[in-house]
C-alpha cells in the first residue's frame, strides 16, 4: 500500500550549482550525497517536511538523466511514493495492467528499493515506488 510521497526527483546538469540554493537559500537540511553507479547518476538528498527533495547529476552521457536534461533541460523528473511492500505494490500494479519499466525492485539511493511505472500508465508523470531501508 502506498504510504505517502517520500521525494520529488529533480535532473540537474550540476550538483555543486544547485546544492547551495537547496541547503542555503531554501535552508533545507541536506541528507547526503552518493553515486549510484547502475544508474550512472549521483544524487543529493534534502529533507523539507516529510517530503524529500533528490536532485540527480548525470554521471555519463548515456545515462537517462543526461538524455532527460539533453532532451528538456534541468527540472522535475519523477515522484516516488513510498510503500513498505514493494514486492506486491510491483505486483499490484502487474496485476492492475500498469505498464512497469522495472518488473522487480532495484537497489536505489539512501538503501532503498526502488521500482518505476512507464510515465504511459501514469498520466505522463514518471512514477517511482520505494521502500525505504530494507
Amino acid at each position: 500500500m502506498i504510504k505517502k510521497i517520500n521525494h520529488i526527483g529533480i535532473a540537474v546538469a550540476s550538483l555543486d550549482a544547485q546544492i547551495p540554493f537547496y541547503r542555503d537559500i531554501l535552508g533545507f537540511k541536506n541528507l547526503g550525497t552518493e553515486e549510484i553507479p547502475d544508474q550512472k547518476v549521483k544524487v543529493a538528498m534534502f529533507e523539507v517536511g516529510e517530503v524529500k527533495i533528490e536532485l540527480l547529476e548525470p554521471t555519463s552521457q548515456d545515462s537517462p538523466i543526461a538524455k532527460f536534461i539533453e532532451k528538456k533541460g534541468d527540472g522535475i523528473h519523477h515522484i516516488a511514493y513510498e510503500t513498505d511492500g514493494i514486492i506486491s505494490e510491483i505486483k499490484h500494479m502487474e496485476d492492475s495492467e500498469i505498464q512497469m519499466l522495472d518488473k522487480t525492485a532495484r537497489d536505489g539511493a539512501h538503501g532503498t528499493k526502488i521500482a518505476f511505472l512507464h510515465p504511459k500508465s501514469s498520466g505522463r508523470v514518471l512514477t517511482e515506488i520505494c521502500q525505504p531501508g530494507i
